[in-house]
């Protein structure tokens, strides 16, 4: 198997739209297309085939990496059509790879459909917008296109710390500096100290994996930057108490009071699978940090954000539920695709049931557009 092989197989990805690559020995190569696994019409790898591959694409440093540690990550150009991000690691003594297919056109917020307040919100001088949700869904995707608004319409000093490098930004009517993980930068938390000191306007930090990032952040939304980072968890409510609960106990109370005064918004999201057409949709829940539910921050009351986002419709807030069931109700997504990413499984199966539907029975009439959408 030459290296003209991975090639194939990255033009097909390319083609195809696909999201992600699986390779690994007993099996043939195997895309994501659209959230489902399908394999392709080629021969089963075996693990010679296995290190052609991984040699074609890995840098000798991440090869030296795999050898010693038994993984490692990178990213890569496939020439002028895209970049892959890719991972590497070893399983029962032979290699396997997942190549990620970065698109290398920026999206803008009507394609994505970020909530239209996402455009006032990142004009604001200061504070903390944080992203959060499972991986792969999406949330990069939503940083690139929220960096490259405020790129085209402003004139400020970017800076982006990733892991790795996914979208390449120009320098539109801003600078902007990306720097990655372990080539320009040792950790996030260093790079953050650093960027305080080149005279930024924004600061994008790709994860708050630990307690040092998560107060570089808050200290950089306090001290005057924009400062966007992202979360692994699930829900506004859960993503400010999973910050706070980084904290010793002893200094919790004093980060709901600055998390009550830097944060600016979250922003939850989940990819489906659509049924109207080939694709995915994006569902988002969006929180505004409005003065009442900065108080909430503040005296600890966090279980009740969710009602607070409820009623903050008018701020563009919405429960990531309800803009499930909107998606649902316009005929977008399955009943199955709104059970299994939603919060709360048993209330919208019974909203489903009450329209005279069933779960596990796809093509459910969209009646009850404008419900609770």
């Amino acid at each position: 198997m030459s290296t003209m092989q991975i090639d194939r197989l990255l033009e097909t990805v390319v083609r195809e739209d696909a999201s992600d690559l699986h390779l690994t020995t007993g099996r043939q190569p195997t895309v994501r297309l659209n959230g489902r696994l399908r394999t392709l019409e080629t021969k089963v790898l075996d693990n010679e085939d296995m290190t052609v591959l991984m040699k074609a694409v890995t840098p000798e440093k991440n090869q030296q990496e795999l050898q010693e540690g038994g993984s490692t990550d990178f990213g890569f150009a496939y020439g002028e059509k895209a970049r892959f991000r890719v991972a590497v690691f070893k399983q029962r003594g032979d290699i396997a790879m997942v190549l990620r297919l970065i698109p290398n056109r920026l999206l803008t917020f009507d394609q994505i459909g970020l909530p239209e307040i996402c455009r006032e919100l990142i004009r604001r001088p200061r504070g903390l917008f944080i992203v959060t949700g499972p991986t792969g869904s999406g949330k990069t995707t939503s940083l690139a296109t929220m960096v490259d608004h405020i790129n085209i319409n402003h004139d400020h000093h970017i800076i982006t710390v990733e892991d790795p490098i996914e979208y390449y930004h120009d320098h539109k009517q801003s600078i902007i500096n990306q720097r990655e993980l372990g080539i320009d930068v040792e950790s996030f938390a260093e790079a953050l100290r650093r960027a305080l000191r080149a005279d930024p306007d924004v600061i994008l930090v790709g994860e708050m994996r630990d307690l040092e990032t998560i107060e570089a952040a808050i200290r950089a939304a306090e001290t005057g930057h924009l400062v966007f980072a992202t979360l692994h968890t699930t829900g506004a409510a859960g993503t400010i108490n999973r910050v706070i609960d980084a904290f010793p106990v002893d200094q919790q109370e004093q980060i709901r009071v600055q998390l009550s005064t830097s944060l600016i918004a979250v922003l939850s999201q989940v990819l489906l699978a659509r049924v109207d057409k080939p694709g995915r949709v994006a569902g988002y829940e969006f929180l505004v940090v409005t003065p009442a539910i900065a108080n909430l921050i503040r005296e600890a009351k966090t279980f009740r954000i969710d009602s607070a986002i409820q009623t903050g419709k008018k701020f563009g807030m919405q429960l990531l539920d309800d803009h499930l069931w909107s998606l649902f109700s316009r005929g977008m997504i399955s009943a199955e695709e709104m059970i299994d990413k939603c919060r709360d499984p048993s209330g919208l199966t019974a909203k489903v049931h009450k329209l005279g539907g069933s779960v596990g029975r796809a093509e459910l009439d969209g009646e009850a557009e404008g419900d609770e959408g």
